[in-house]
């Protein structure tokens, strides 16, 4: 996607997690027992659209309230200098702490005000966004129900957005959506959809039906339907309904999904694409964020290789450089990151296996693959038996593997080098001292690990007794 600016208007938050390790209960109540090990905050709410913009290459304007508090000053910290605080006295910042331990959430606990935003809160918002949506490709406003989008601030955002010709995206909390009335598009999920208009929403047929009752009640150009493991529907006021399904992935957190949804539709309808294709993206960019802990984000990288999972290209071998990229943005979300290579020339139980044992260590795996070349060199006349390209796409379409690359050389150092894996996998016919980029990973704090291998399998034996055969 093109760079292009959105305005983002709503309710900010300060997230913070608190990480560790629970291995007994309480002896005081029935409840585990977190040994703290890390500690971590960010931006939440509209913050983390402004955050999830920034990911994917867009340059979002956040304008939002907070408290004349120390955890407004951490959040405008966190925020920096795109973002547009009023802060004032008497108005305390939303915080919510999270405790997670063995990547699952313990308890949440929520420091709010649900006040409305005053006359004046309401009068330094619309010049902040009079200011902000001129050159503006979209404004998003993020209702998390906290106070800043009252219906007069509602009503004048979106009535600026369409005199000044800037598509309107609405993220809605609550039952009443009359006051987002004008707006081009409302994205509720399956629960706010049935709670805005009483009826089911369990099937397609039935979600539909509660999107067309919304489009009557409420004049807005089209309603978007996010369903978690049912993907998302988008029902336009003249048109056919569009759906696409949810993105098989291991989930681990669904905080900020929706954030990431409406920051990826509104920075493609910035961009010109339409709704369907739009809502395409936002379902891939959700898909991604929810295998992560925390309010995560989507970047550009990410939804790229999950476009081309989705498009059949999973196996396609990335280039260094990219892989290198997708790396360090796992790495940045807290993910470990594993690193196995080999010819793989024909792929048998003992590789299934291998592959399968390592991704049981690590969050994300790469694999490596010698090139044909490279093959060649080490293993002789008549190899490889299949070309890069056809084992990229048989390594890539193995559920244990995340991203397949390529390289050149004899071993595979240069690459690990290259992408700093937080693991090294190779087979115990090793020993910790003949495998290749051991100690470089031991220099970073990162772990070699040798994996069991299935007994009596062999590319080469194969090899061998196919041409026997």
């Amino acid at each position: 996607m093109l760079p292009r600016r959105v305005v983002v208007l709503g309710d900010v938050m300060l997230d913070r997690f608190l990480y560790g390790e629970a291995r007994r209960l309480s002896p005081e109540a029935p409840v585990p027992v977190v040994r703290l090990g890390r500690r971590d905050s960010m931006a939440g709410g509209a913050g983390n659209v402004a955050r999830n913009l920034e990911a994917l290459g867009g340059e979002p304007s956040l304008l939002a309230l907070a408290g004349e508090d120390a955890e407004g000053e951490e959040l405008a910290g966190l925020l920096g200098p795109a973002a547009r605080l009023v802060r004032r006295p008497g108005r305390r910042t939303t915080v919510k702490l999270r405790v997670i331990a063995a990547r699952q959430q313990v308890v949440r606990v929520d420091e709010e005000q649900e006040r409305p935003a005053d006359t004046a809160e309401e009068e330094a918002l619309i010049q902040a966004l009079a200011d902000s949506l001129p050159g503006a490709g979209a404004l998003v406003l993020s209702d998390y129900a906290k106070g800043v989008l009252t219906p007069r601030l509602c009503a004048e955002a979106i009535t600026m957005a369409r005199a000044a010709g800037v598509p309107c995206l609405v993220d809605p909390k609550g039952r009443d959506f009359a006051r987002y009335a004008g707006a081009d598009l409302l994205t509720p999920n399956a629960a706010e959809l049935a709670e805005a208009t009483g009826m089911p929403i369990a099937s397609d047929a039935e979600a539909e039906a509660a999107a067309r009752a919304l489009l009557e009640r409420v004049p807005v150009r089209a309603v978007l339907a996010t369903r978690s493991e049912k993907g998302m529907l988008l029902v336009p006021r003249d048109g056919a309904a569009a759906s696409v399904p949810a993105q098989a992935r291991e989930v681990f957190d669904v905080s900020g999904a929706g954030d990431t949804a409406i920051a990826t539709l509104a920075l493609s309808v910035a961009n010109g694409r339409d709704l369907e294709e739009a809502m395409r993206l936002a379902n891939a960019a959700a898909g991604i964020v929810v295998g992560k802990l925390g309010t995560a984000t989507c970047s550009a990288a990410e939804l790229d290789h999950a476009l081309r999972e989705a498009e059949g290209a999973v196996g396609e071998a990335l280039a260094g450089a990219d892989a290198a990229r997708l790396v360090r943005e796992w790495q940045a979300a807290g993910l470990r990151v594993g690193f196995a290579n080999g010819c793989f020339d024909i792929l048998h139980a003992g590789h299934v296996r291998l592959l399968r044992d390592a991704r049981r260590h690590c969050d994300r795996l790469v694999v490596a693959l010698n090139d044909d070349a490279s093959v060649a060199r080490l293993k002789g006349e008549g190899r490889p038996l299949n070309s890069l390209a056809d084992r990229a796409a048989v390594i890539g379409a193995l559920a244990a593997v995340d991203a397949v690359t390529s390289f050149g050389e004899d071993t595979p150092l240069e690459m690990i080098l290259q992408l700093r894996p937080d693991r090294l996998f190779k087979g115990s016919d090793y020993r910790l001292d003949q495998v290749v980029g051991a100690p470089e990973m031991a220099s970073w704090g990162g772990e070699t690990v040798l994996l069991d291998l299935l007994p009596g399998r062999s590319t080469t034996r194969l090899v061998e007794k196919a041409r026997r055969d």
